[in-house]
């Protein structure tokens, strides 16, 4: 065979196999990324409804600072809906409330693995230099 032949057929099973393992591959993420909006939209539809729009717009700020924050909030939000303790809709302070306990957990958690540095005392003054002018 000549060398011309054997690229032709290098190259028609290389796009055969694009074809094959690209289809395949956009297919499964083309089905998360539905998957992961329609999350999104249930999580945003179940909001809407339990927060007053001052606690969502709240919320809304507090995501472009800090989306982990947010997103704790979120889902003890989220929680609390499911499990029949809301009763009204969440107001700006009980938001506020909540966000002061999801902050104090935070600092509980980072508190337990957090490295204290101690410095020595004394360390050095003039009277240590003129010992060293010796050397």
């Amino acid at each position: 065979m000549a060398d011309a032949d054997l690229e032709e057929i290098r190259k028609a099973r290389l796009a055969q196999l694009q074809q094959q393992g690209g289809a395949g591959g956009a297919q499964s993420a083309s089905g998360q990324d539905d998957q992961q909006q329609q999350e999104a939209e249930a999580r945003n539809s179940i909001l809407a409804q339990i927060l007053t729009p001052e606690a969502a717009d709240r919320l809304g700020r507090i995501r472009l600072v800090k989306e982990s924050r947010a997103r704790d909030v979120e889902n003890r939000l989220i929680a609390l809906a499911r499990s029949g303790q809301l009763q009204n809709k969440v107001t700006e302070v009980q938001l506020k409330e909540l966000l002061g306990a999801v902050a104090e957990n935070t600092r509980e958690k980072e508190g337990a693995g957090a490295i204290v540095i101690s410095r020595r005392k004394g360390g050095w003054d003039d009277d240590d230099e003129d010992d060293l002018e010796g050397f």
